[in-house]
């Protein structure tokens, strides 16, 4: 538990990276879809050299593997997914949709486990996630959201980032929970 805690924590800090796109590169799209491309580029040379490279795989693992979900030491890890899902999210969604997906990401995933770890009681079957730990979710990027897009779109983004947190675990968090939500905010943002 308190890996994964310290995991969340890790996760968390994540919401830099939107933080950074809004308030230090005030949406400049192409320069920081240009700064998070070589962050990308970086991260898949990365996972590269840990499968090929017995030596940097064991420094990798010495350095960060506490911090790896046990798949994670054969594939990609979520920080790999996290970058590439920002570059997408910068790259394709309007501005202020992109930097709310992103935050549900950080803001949502974390509350979930968090909460779903202390105070999770009634499992939602197949998943074995927590409804307090959806809801949570849930609330949070809803709460978080209605500051900085329309409440529909904030609505719309809430549940479909509650909704891909919840099911599809294929599908790591760090691409299903932002791009969903922001494929779904993009849509309803033609009706708003």
């Amino acid at each position: 538990m308190k890996a994964e805690f310290f995991r969340k924590a890790i996760h968390f800090s994540a919401i830099l990276i939107p933080i950074s796109y809004r308030y230090i590169f005030f949406y400049n799209r192409k320069l920081f879809a240009i700064i998070l491309l070589g962050l990308t580029a970086l991260a898949f040379l990365i996972e590269i050299a840990r499968q090929k490279h017995c030596t940097f795989k064991k420094i990798f693992l010495d350095s960060v593997g506490i911090l790896l979900r046990r798949h994670e030491f054969n594939d990609f890890t979520g920080a790999t997914y996290m970058i590439t899902s920002a570059l997408i999210c910068v790259l394709i969604f309007p501005k202020n949709i992109a930097f709310v997906a992103l935050c549900s990401l950080a803001l949502g995933d974390t509350l979930a486990a968090l909460v779903g770890m202390r105070f999770g009681k009634r499992k939602i079957k197949g998943t074995g996630k927590s409804l307090e730990g959806s809801l949570a979710c849930f609330s949070v990027i809803m709460i978080f959201a209605l500051f900085f897009v329309h409440p529909i779109l904030a609505f719309f983004g809430a549940i479909t980032a509650t909704f891909a947190e919840l099911f599809f675990p294929r599908i790591d968090d760090n691409i299903k929970i932002p791009i969903s939500s922001g494929l779904v905010m993009s849509v309803f943002r033609v009706f708003v």
